[in-house]
């Protein structure tokens, strides 16, 4: 096997890769026993007619996409070895000779991994965080656990107001006609929460219970329902059950159902020291974010569209591993959503570039700060991945082999590099 290598602009190459005429051959053989006993020839029983019969029924190249199949994924491997290049993207394959008795040529485009010009990476510039914790954030971390610790009352003595959880019956009319869609029997509505289209909810404030109430709206002008979209309608409701949150008293008694403090004093201190260590996080995470920002900014790299196109699909297809586990295919998140695999696709687009670029930049420090990472370091690393999947540590070593090491030690060393520039930076 021999393979080319013709480079491109943007970062692309062509691989030419040929493969020896008696590989062509044992792989046309293969396909030929693989298949031959789904195939029907007069005079011969199912799976013993010859290839020859075969091949001259229904032509000559009848095994030849099976036999391509065959020796594709093989020999790209074997050029990607040869050639010595580094290929960030999946392959597009064309094949461009395809005979019995001649060798067999085919083409593989691929994006090659682009080279870094590193621009200031010590010492950038990122805006410096706000770790003060208000009282108004502790008061809504409290109400937030008051409206889970909420009892639900009935209410009977007055009209709707806004914010009620209310139980109604309703029927739409335009132009005096009823039309589909919009009857509901015992339906769920709280007052203020926006399900239906605008006016309706703020028109039942002051209905009273058990008696029908004429609601007055129009449709907006981009309604789903073309027929209905800017019309104006009536809708007949009947309100038949007013509901309310009753909050529990802010007090010591609050705090010891809520807490393990006895008072409202030590569950707020402790409110506040969640908040402060929480917000702690969230600005680490920003500041790692902001300055692998400033280094993609001030840094110069030419990314081929194939390897965003890979990362994008590689993105979609962990999601889609991430919902399976979760019981939801794919097709059915695209189906609930509304969504097409096309246009998810595209929304990944900036996160795949933004993924790109990090690692290139970090990379790119590694090799300027000479990082390693230690055997030790690597030891600790497999002990970590044992513990998470519930394995011994020697059989995680056996799962990943050589290539898996590496990749291992290059994340290691990723991960230095962003810490050594975070150390660096300079918060204004």
């Amino acid at each position: 096997m021999s393979v080319q290598v013709e480079k491109r602009d943007k970062n692309m190459a062509l691989l030419t890769i040929e493969v020896p005429a008696e590989e062509l051959e044992k792989a046309i053989e293969q396909a030929y026993h693989k298949n031959k006993g789904k195939i029907t020839i007069p005079g011969f029983r199912k799976g013993k007619a010859p290839r020859q019969v075969i091949e001259r029924m229904y032509g000559k190249g009848v095994f030849y996409e099976d036999a391509a199949n065959e020796i594709i994924p093989n020999a790209y491997e074997k050029a990607v070895e040869e050639c010595g290049e580094e290929i960030v993207s999946s392959p597009r394959i064309d094949v461009t000779q395809l005979e019995s008795g001649k060798p067999f040529i085919f083409t593989a485009e691929v994006a090659l991994k682009p080279s870094v010009a590193l621009g200031e990476y010590k010492g950038v510039q990122v805006p410096k965080a706000d770790l003060e914790v208000t009282e108004e954030e502790i008061d809504a971390e409290i109400n937030k656990e008051r409206e889970n610790s909420a009892r639900t009352i009935t209410v009977e003595d007055r009209p709707v107001q806004d914010g009620d959880m209310t139980v109604i019956d309703f029927e739409g009319f335009v132009d005096g006609v009823p039309f589909e869609g919009g009857k509901g029997e015992n339906y769920p509505l709280t007052i203020g929460s926006g399900t239906f289209i605008p006016g309706f909810e703020e028109a039942l404030i002051g209905a009273q219970i058990g008696v029908e109430t004429d609601v007055h709206v129009t449709f907006p002008e981009d309604y789903q329902a073309k027929e209905l979209a800017g019309k104006p309608a009536v809708f007949k409701c009947t309100v038949h059950e007013i509901k309310v949150k009753e909050l529990p008293e802010l007090d010591d008694e609050f705090a010891s159902e809520v807490s393990v403090f006895e008072t409202l004093a030590e569950y707020r201190d402790d409110v506040k020291k969640k908040i402060a260590d929480r917000k702690e996080q969230e600005a680490k995470q920003a500041k790692e974010d902001a300055v692998v920002d400033a280094i993609i900014a001030n840094a110069q790299m030419e990314i081929p569209d194939a390897m965003v196109e890979t990362q994008q699909r590689q993105i979609m297809d962990d999601f889609a591993n991430r919902i399976e586990t979760q019981g939801l295919s794919m097709e059915q998140y695209l189906q609930f959503t509304g969504m097409t695999q096309e246009r998810l696709l595209e929304e990944l687009k900036p996160q795949a570039m933004r993924r790109i670029q990090s690692r290139l930049v970090m990379e790119a420090v590694v090799a300027a700060e000479q990082i390693t990472a230690s055997e030790e370091e690597y030891e600790a690393e497999v002990a970590k991945m044992a513990e998470n999947y519930k394995m011994e540590a020697d059989k995680v070593k056996e799962l990943l082999g050589e290539n898996g090491k590496k990749q291992v030690m290059e994340d290691l060393c990723v991960n230095k590099a962003v810490a050594f520039a975070v150390e660096n930076a300079v918060e204004a």
